[in-house]
């Protein structure tokens, strides 16, 4: 298969040796086009660049040799076939072994010249150095051995490293120079070699010193675009000429301020005047509050809305489950009490009619409610608002860029963005995920919270763990109980790993025979899961077992014990979300993590959990043991993908792109990059930056 002009965005079958079958096998690698194969960057290397001599080999060594093969021999024991030969240079021999290749048998002939990598050995018996083959090349009578690093690349057993080599190779030959994305100013003051040259020498380095090149201008790049990007979006919502000046704090703020059953903190009130200061500003606010679970970011978020209706306008908040923003309205419904504020909640659940969803569309554009509270369905085409000037989203993470985009679409001017988070996040995984957005900090709980005591668990403590539950759930409390599968996994790394369905009917059936039990997981459908919730929050089940469904759930203030099984499987991030589940009445509350502690890291990580309740320490601690991809997991949406670099390792160059890309795109020489700059973009992270890509 050929084609005349190249495209990075060509099917890789359009590389020379991939047929139908290896881009199936690629597929599965998620590689479909050459752009795809050029940057599935190797994921290791071998060092190949010097031979070694038989008369020069060191026990211990892993070193290649070349020579000729003679004396060859194979054996049975019981399954096992060794094959034995022996390889000889002009200085010396030296035996080799492999094992389970028979194929090898029809190409070792006495005569033969090779290549062999591997481990070096004195074997006692013979008194010779012995090699047990990792890898021979068969070479051609004066054909020299290709030397350098070899790129090792993650793949299949169906697709060998040699055949990714070629493939790469082939498309690296058949690659017309890549255009640059940087200027040369640029590319001088942070020191980085072309696109074009790093692109190569990724893949097949003469040294260190080209893969340290490459490496650091291929990072420097993913960094940089993703900051781009982020700006981009910015610059282009945050326009003077669309943006809402909102009225100074008045009558409405300070009569939702006279109803608070508390004093605002230190923090709550510097965050609000940031918000407030970005609201009364003509320049559209995009901002981003991130507090612990408890640290009370959700009635800064209130005093917010509130002020944008002080104004006459309408405020939206989105809620990322149905049980969730019901809450919210009770909530916001008692504190607004005689302000005259109206209140609408729009979910699946109060809009399962066309009768009843035609009438609260038309409130909602009618200017009938003043807030409206609900989940995605805030998003759904029919929605249409009269005067939106403020979004407020909850959980920022599990919605993305994309989506609250959409809901900025709701409104002919651009409303103010307010994203909330309680996910603890550290400092540098903020700015390649907000980078888009200002950010405002809530440290500090509210005085009167009780710290969750945490204590870790093996399972042969088990039994007292949950006779201890019980214990608290006579005395009139409830309890949760979290499992990390919801049905027993085939994966051979996961087999040990108990199932909530497992774990519930062992509890509900054994020592909690008598109690009211429930199970919850995310295959359920949404209402059965909202009624086991209510069920719960009203006290008639008593203990839930439940997947991390419940990680953003309603306050259950009479909820005092949660236990955590096989918390080795969690991240400490998740599991201080978890933990924040509890601790939410007067009672004195407790988190109780089980796992075998097999690992050391393991009992490293959950060690922390007992030490600290500062989330922000533990997502710091996380990144540093898990790295970004399993802190963030499969469930945070809007992450651009790393394929090279890693924000912790190269939290410098994350600064350093980060600077270098708001020079980048506040310079109006800069212009003509923008295409080829876009082009990339597009290629790399499609409609993760869908605002700027299709510009």
């Amino acid at each position: 298969m050929s084609r005349d002009k190249f495209e990075l965005t060509d099917n890789v079958m359009y590389v020379k040796g991939v047929g139908p079958r290896r881009a199936d096998l690629m597929a599965k690698l998620n590689i479909a086009t050459k752009y795809d194969l050029l940057t599935h960057y190797p994921r290791t290397y071998e060092n190949h660049t010097s031979l070694t001599k038989i008369s020069e080999l060191v026990e211990g060594a892993t070193a290649l040799v070349v020579g000729t093969i003679f004396d060859v021999s194979s054996r049975k024991v019981r399954n096992l076939t060794i094959i034995n030969a022996t390889l000889e240079d002009k200085t010396g021999e030296l035996q080799l072994t492999w094992f389970n290749q028979d194929y090898l048998l029809k190409k070792l002939r006495d005569g033969v010249r090779v290549l062999v990598i591997g481990k070096i050995k004195y074997d006692s018996w013979s008194g010779d150095m012995a090699m047990t083959v990792q890898k021979v090349t068969f070479l051609d009578k004066g054909e020299m051995p290709e030397l350098g690093i070899m790129p090792i690349y993650s793949s299949t057993a169906a697709l060998s490293q040699n055949v990714m080599r070629t493939a790469v190779k082939n498309l690296l030959s058949s690659m017309p120079p890549l255009k640059e994305i940087l200027p040369q100013k640029l590319l001088d003051e942070q020191d980085l070699i072309s696109l074009d040259r790093a692109s190569r020498m990724i893949h097949f380095p003469k040294n260190a010193e080209e893969l340290n090149a490459a490496r650091r201008r291929l990072a420097f790049d993913e960094l940089f675009m993703i900051q781009c990007g982020l700006m981009l979006i910015k610059r282009e919502t945050q326009d003077e000429r669309r943006g809402i000046s909102h009225a100074t704090n008045g009558r409405l703020v300070n009569g939702v301020l006279n109803n608070l059953p508390f004093a605002l903190t230190d923090d709550q009130r510097k965050v609000f005047l940031e918000v407030s200061a970005d609201m009364e500003s003509k320049i559209p606010m995009r901002r981003l509050i991130q507090g612990d679970v408890g640290s009370g970011k959700t009635v800064v978020a209130l005093l917010a809305l509130v002020k944008a209706v002080d104004g006459g306008w309408q405020s939206a908040f989105m809620a990322p489950t149905e049980i969730l923003a019901a809450q919210h309205f009770e909530t916001f419904t008692k504190l607004l009490d005689g302000l005259g504020i109206r209140v609408g909640l729009l979910s699946a659940k109060v809009t399962r009619t066309a009768k009843m969803r035609e009438e609260i569309y038309r409130k909602i554009s009618e200017h009938e409610f003043d807030i409206v509270i609900g989940t995605h369905a805030l998003i759904q085409e029919g929605v249409k608002f009269a005067k939106l000037g403020l979004v407020v989203t909850d959980e920022q993470h599990r919605f993305g860029v994309s989506q609250r985009s959409t809901l900025e679409k709701k409104s002919d001017v651009l409303p103010d963005m307010l994203v909330m988070t309680a996910t603890p996040i550290p400092r540098t995984m903020t700015l390649t995920i907000y980078g888009d957005l200002d950010v405002s900090l809530i440290k500090h709980l509210p005085p009167g919270r009780k710290p969750i005591k945490t204590s870790v668990k093996t399972l042969r403590g088990r039994k007292k763990v949950y006779e201890f539950v019980l214990e608290e759930i006579l005395a009139g409390r409830q309890a949760y109980v979290v499992c990390p599968l919801i049905e027993r996994s085939e994966s051979e790394t996961l087999a040990d790993i108990e199932s909530a369905e497992e774990i519930f009917d062992n509890l509900s059936n054994g020592i909690f025979a008598d109690v009211s039990c429930a199970l919850l997981h995310g295959k359920m459908k949404p209402r059965e899961k909202d009624e086991i919730m209510e069920r719960f929050r009203d006290g008639e089940i008593k203990l839930l077992v439940a997947t991390t469904v419940i990680e953003v759930g309603v306050d259950v203030p009479n909820a005092v014990v949660m236990v955590v099984e096989h918390a080795e499987r969690f991240g400490l991030a998740q599991l201080h979300q978890l933990r924040g589940r509890v601790g939410r009445g007067s009672a004195k509350s407790y988190c109780i993590l089980i796992s075998d502690m097999k690992e050391d890291l393991s009992r490293v990580r959950l060690n922390a959990m007992e030490t600290t309740n500062d989330g922000f320490q533990l997502a710091e601690e996380d990144l540093k043991l898990r790295g970004p991809g399993q802190f963030f997991g499969e469930a945070q949406h809007g992450l651009p993908d790393l394929k090279i670099a890693d924000v912790f390792r190269d939290v410098d160059l994350l600064i350093q792109a980060r600077d270098a890309a708001q020079v980048f795109v506040d310079d109006a020489e800069n212009l003509n990059y923008f295409a080829n700059l876009r082009t990339n973009i597009a290629l790399a992270y499609g409609d993760k930056f869908s605002q700027i890509t299709e510009a």
